[in-house]
């Protein structure tokens, strides 16, 4: 139950634009609609395509779909907060927002943590990939990974909930976790504690079979044949730029909320801030979609289809 003695949040990082907001609301909607576009119809392409239900596209399948969730809990809500002249959110909207936004980081680093192990029995174990990454076993991971990261963070939504609050201002452009606990009152070493464990959880425990999976595929393709090196690189490349990029983005967000980074342009703080929720469903679907032979053929076979079906309705 949230703190009865506090029905809203007052969101302190807008400013008055004036009529630019309506620039600022047709770029951000734009954004939105190029998301939910390219995530979308790569996750119809791979469902419809039978050549690409094999684990490797389906895991891609569970990145798409989390792309989707983390940007709708982010996009809809800015879209009212541009046109908005006040800036509030209320007490239950602003938990859903934080618990939607951080079970996204989460799925996204576990997905990515699973995508690797992937990566590392097809380029290392060739022959036994088919036993042991089977249909079922990826269904089965990628309940897991939902799962787990919903129930990690109810852990965190329920210590938070429980706070006496003596402040309502989150110094943001949304419902940020930490800026909420830093307003309060009562004791938060508990909440504190926890916060750094759920990071340990959220980003270092799957570090953790990533690092060992490319220790094992660096291994190989320095070992191996130039045949071997160019599978690697082909596929581990969207994966990599994948991480790298996300990490960046959560590392600065959880520097942003811990430290004082009022020595930071304020403009560049805003970018930042939402870099992690903006880039990556934009990057994932480009990455992956030109870079994997398979879905660029997928992608091409379709709009050729497209094509002579509608010239052939002209006809």
């Amino acid at each position: 139950m949230v703190n009865s003695t506090l029905t809203y949040f007052i969101l302190g990082a807008y400013i008055h634009v004036g009529g630019v907001k309506y620039v600022y609301f047709m770029l951000t909607a734009m954004l939105y609609i190029t998301i939910v576009i390219a995530n979308t119809s790569l996750i119809v392409i791979i469902c419809m395509n039978r050549s690409l239900h094999e684990p490797m596209y389906l895991f891609l399948c569970s990145l798409f779909v989390n792309e989707l969730y983390g940007s709708t809990a982010l996009f809809p809500f800015l879209l009212v907060q541009i046109l908005s002249d006040i800036h509030t959110v209320s007490a239950p909207l602003c938990f859903l927002q934080i618990f939607c936004i951080y079970t996204y980081a989460s799925i996204q680093f576990s997905n990515l943590a699973v995508m690797s192990y992937d990566r590392y029995l097809a380029i290392c174990c060739p022959l036994q990939y088919n036993t042991r990454m089977t249909s079922n076993k990826v269904v089965i991971f990628i309940i897991v990974i939902w799962l787990y990261s919903f129930v990690k963070f109810l852990i965190t939504l329920s210590l938070n909930i429980r706070l006496t609050l003596c402040g309502n201002v989150i110094n943001s452009l949304y419902c940020h976790n930490y800026l909420v606990v830093k307003l309060a009152c009562s004791d938060i070493r508990v909440n504190n504690i926890y916060g750094l464990f759920g990071v340990v959880l959220t980003i270092l425990v799957p570090l953790l079979p990533i690092f060992f999976s490319y220790m094992k595929i660096l291994n190989i393709c320095f070992s191996g044949c130039k045949q071997t090196q160019q599978k690697a690189v082909s596929t581990c490349t969207p994966h990599l730029v994948s991480l790298l990029n996300f990490s960046f983005g959560c590392c600065f967000e959880i520097l942003q909320s811990r430290f004082d980074m009022s020595g930071v342009p304020n403009m560049l703080r805003i970018i930042l801030s939402l870099y992690f929720v903006i880039i990556q469903p934009l990057l994932n679907p480009v990455m992956y979609g030109l870079q994997m032979s398979k879905i660029r053929n997928a992608c091409r076979h379709l709009f050729c289809y497209k094509m002579l079906a509608d010239h052939g309705d002209i006809m």
